[in-house]
C-alpha cells in the first residue's frame, strides 16, 4: 500500500497488526504449547510466521485500498535501480543473520542453514532471470533482484531442515513461481501491490513452506519429509499454510475496515498526485 495509505492509518494498522496477527501466528508456530508447532509444522526462521503472514496482508490491503492514481498508465518503474540492487545485496547478506542465526549457536545446523540460504537465493535469482528472458525477451537487474529475494523468502522456513539439493530445487521453484505471481497473476487480477508483497513474500513463503515438507532431512532437522518416506509432513505443512492464510486475511480485513471507519485509509487523489512525502510529512528527498 505504498503511496496510498495515510500515515496515521499506517501507524494504527502496523501496531494493531503486530499484536493481533503477527503475535498469535508466531505463538502458534514457535511458542510453548503453540497449536501449529505442536502439530509438527516446520518453520525454521519465519516463512509462515513472517512472509506468508505479511504477504497475505499486503494483498488484502492492496485490494481494499485500491490502485494508485495512474496505475498501468503512468511510469511505475523503480526510481533508482542502483538503490534496488544495493538493497537486494544488503538483504542477501543480512538474511544469513536470521536463517543461520536461528540455530542460536555456532553449530553444524547453523552452517547448513547458511549454505542452503546461499544456494537457494542464487538459484532463484537465475531462475527468475531465465524465465523472464524467455517470457519477456529481456533479462533485467530488477528481475534478478526480485528473484534473489524470492529465494531468500522460500528458503527461510526450510533452512534448518533441508540439504543442498533440496535448497536448489526450492530456489528454482521460488524464482519461477514468484515471477508468475508478480507479473501474470497481478495483471490478471489488476491489484496494485507496489512492492509485490504477495507475489514474492506470500507466494515464496507458501512454496518454501510446502517444499519443506518434501525435502526435509531427518539427519539435519530431526524431521523427515516426503522424499524420506514421511508423506504426512506435506499435509501438516499445507494445513499450517491454510490456517495462516485464513486467520491473517480475516483479521487484517477487519483491522483495515475499522481503521478506515475511524481515521480513513487512503489519502485524497490530490495528495497522492502531489506525493505523500510532501503532503503527509512536508518534506522531500531530491535525487
Amino acid at each position: 500500500f505504498a503511496e496510498g495509505m495515510k500515515f496515521s492509518a499506517l501507524l494504527w494498522f502496523t501496531g494493531l497488526w503486530s499484536l493481533l496477527v503477527y503475535a498469535p501466528i508466531a505463538h502458534m508456530v514457535w511458542g510453548p504449547g503453540g497449536w501449529l508447532g505442536g502439530d509438527g509444522v516446520l518453520d525454521y526462521a519465519g516463512g509462515t510466521v513472517v512472509h506468508i503472514n505479511a504477504g497475505i496482508t499486503g494483498l488484502v490491503a492492496a485490494l481494499m485500498i485500491g490502485n494508485r492514481v495512474g496505475y498501468k498508465h503512468d511510469n511505475m518503474h523503480p526510481a533508482n535501480l542502483l538503490f534496488t540492487l544495493m538493497g537486494a545485496a544488503m538483504l542477501w547478506v543480512g538474511w544469513f543473520g536470521f536463517n543461520a542465526g536461528s540455530a542460536v549457536a555456532a553449530s553444524d545446523r547453523a552452517g547448513m542453514a547458511m549454505a542452503v540460504t546461499q544456494i537457494a537465493t542464487a538459484a532463484a535469482a537465475l531462475a527468475w532471470m531465465f524465465v523472464e528472458w524467455w517470457a519477456r525477451g529481456k533479462p533485467t537487474v530488477l528481475g534478478m533482484s526480485s528473484g534473489a529475494v524470492a529465494g531468500l523468502v522460500a528458503i527461510t522456513p526450510a533452512s534448518g531442515f533441508v540439504g543442498p539439493m533440496g535448497s536448489l530445487w526450492i530456489g528454482i521453484a521460488a524464482g519461477i513461481g514468484c515471477f508468475w505471481a508478480s507479473v501474470y497473476v497481478k495483471n490478471w487480477l489488476n491489484y496494485d501491490d507496489s512492492l509485490d508483497a504477495f507475489g514474492v513474500h506470500a507466494v515464496g513463503g507458501i512454496i518454501g513452506a510446502l517444499l519443506t515438507g518434501v525435502f526435509a532431512v531427518a539427519a539435519i532437522g530431526g524431521t523427515a519429509g516426503v522424499l524420506e518416506g514421511n508423506l504426512h509432513q506435506l499435509w501438516i505443512q499445507a494445513t499450517g499454510v491454510a490456517i495462516t492464510i485464513g486467520y491473517d486475511a480475516l483479521v487484517s480485513w477487519i483491522l483495515l475496515k475499522v481503521i478506515d471507519w475511524v481515521v480513513g485509509l487512503r489519502v485524497s487523489e490530490e495528495a497522492e498526485r502531489e506525493g505523500l512525502d510532501v503532503t503527509q510529512h512536508g518534506e522531500q528527498i531530491y535525487m
